[in-house]
């Protein structure tokens, strides 16, 4: 049973075509997603920028890198 039939919609942010779609219309290659809202799936770029950017930061501290390209 998949969350569209238990009654819960998702949401995906389809990156070859740029829109939201709602509930899994195409490839997987090309989704981002699940999401709640078509909103949250519409700023997927944007919540993946911001994942990564926070991972980096992890990885420098756990390096113990200041930032500085020496």
């Amino acid at each position: 049973m998949t969350e569209e039939s238990a009654g819960k919609t998702e949401y995906y942010f389809n990156t070859k075509t740029q829109m939201v779609e709602k509930g899994r219309q195409s490839s997987w290659e090309h989704l981002m997603g699940p999401y709640d809202s078509p909103e949250e799936a519409s700023n997927a770029l944007e919540i993946a920028r911001k994942r990564s950017q926070a991972w980096d930061d992890d990885d420098r501290d756990w390096r113990g890198d200041d930032g500085d390209e020496d």
